[in-house]
């Protein structure tokens, strides 16, 4: 049985600022985004590709997203000799405001812009046209005009998010000791459903009457999707209240606070994480809780563009990461996962690889 409801944070939510770009990650290999103590860009003096990365909501220092874009960016400094300015995001910000970030990073030379996040498709269109010189990558973009073609100068880098949840989903089902888990998303829309999707169908792959409680955060609003800790941690009590003793989240910033919310629960109780291996900058008193994270390698997405647009070979139009190309994947960090339960999980990997099995990507109710 599944439960489908939408959750926005009350006023105990503290006022949102988002995060400037002062710190970020590395340790691209592990899913580790880590932490910096002062923008790579600074010290970027190399004559390699020059990268202008627009931040999502959230902004570095989210563990999660917008982090893991962040190390692809200091692997490009450190592998392709780049230099690079990183501009973060505001809260309430209009498609307007967007555009101009962008405008921004193409006036001021940069010939490849990487704009993190689905909310800047309309932007990125937009402005493309007028800089058909510079190459401009869009992590989880789409076309947002079924008129519009799409543009050469523009890539949408997608992730198969359902894929990698789907092995999470695996792992909460195989892991419930109440026959009750959840999902909790930032903003109800195509791509975070997606995650959803997945999660589900690995869920009912394993044992199809586990109940499953899903809770969105927002309908539309990126800020109480995205950047709610307070609203993450609010929901994702009531779903452990509610018997949940598995929640896995895909909602950025806000999924911190699933994992005060996990801590709270106690011993039984596991949170699992998302996009970077969450396990590897939790607190420690978190650490005990999480089980395991979707890996969607955005470093990778972001890396590669760079590579790519530095070498003239920039692609356009959609360019997906998956399981087979290891663009998602899941995290085995802290041992929670037995031996077993690995070894379960990586035959239905196998079994997607081979397209045996076929990953939803919308919820199915």
């Amino acid at each position: 049985m599944r439960l489908r409801a939408r959750f926005v944070a009350g006023l105990g939510a503290a006022t949102l600022v988002l995060a400037g770009c002062a710190s970020g990650g590395s340790d691209t290999d592990s899913g580790d985004t880590g932490s910096a103590s002062e923008d790579i860009c600074e010290s970027a003096t190399g004559d390699g590709p020059k990268i202008g990365l627009a931040f999502d909501v959230g902004g570095v220092g989210d563990q999660s997203f917008n982090d893991s874009a962040y190390a692809g960016l200091k692997r490009a400094v450190d592998e392709l000799d780049a230099t690079c300015e990183d501009l973060e995001a505001q809260a309430g910000e209009s498609d307007a405001d967007r555009e101009q970030r962008l405008v921004e990073l193409a006036e001021a030379g940069f010939d490849t812009v990487i704009a993190v996040g689905f909310i800047y498709s309309t932007s990125v269109y937009t402005v493309a046209p007028d800089y058909p010189d510079v190459n401009f990558g869009i992590i989880d973009g789409f076309n947002p005009t079924k008129s519009q073609e799409d543009l050469p100068n523009v890539a949408n880098i997608n992730f198969a998010a359902n894929e990698g949840s789907f092995l999470v989903g695996v792992a909460a089902a195989l892991t419930t000791k109440t026959d009750n888990v959840g999902f909790l998303g930032g903003v109800d829309g195509p791509l975070i459903q997606g995650f959803e999707a997945g999660y589900v169908a690995g869920v009912e792959a394993v044992d199809p009457s586990i109940e499953i409680q899903s809770q969105y955060l927002s309908q539309d609003d990126p800020v109480k999707g995205f950047e709610n800790p307070a609203g993450g941690e609010t929901a994702s009590s009531g779903m452990y209240d509610n018997g949940a003793d598995v929640i896995y989240h895909a909602a950025g910033k806000s999924g911190l606070g699933l994992f005060d919310a996990v801590v709270q629960a106690g011993e039984g109780n596991w949170a699992i994480g998302v996009d970077s291996d969450q396990y590897l900058t939790a607190d420690d008193d978190q650490k005990a809780f999480i089980l395991t994270s979707m890996l969607k390698r955005v470093d990778t997405g972001v890396f590669e563009y760079a590579e790519a647009s530095g070498n003239g070979n920039a692609p356009s139009g959609y360019v997906t990461y998956d399981l087979k190309s290891g663009g998602v994947d899941y995290a085995t960090s802290g041992d929670h996962l037995s031996e077993d339960t690995i070894a379960e999980i990586d035959d239905y990997k196998q079994q997607i690889i081979a397209g045996d099995i076929k990953v939803p990507t919308e919820p199915s109710s």
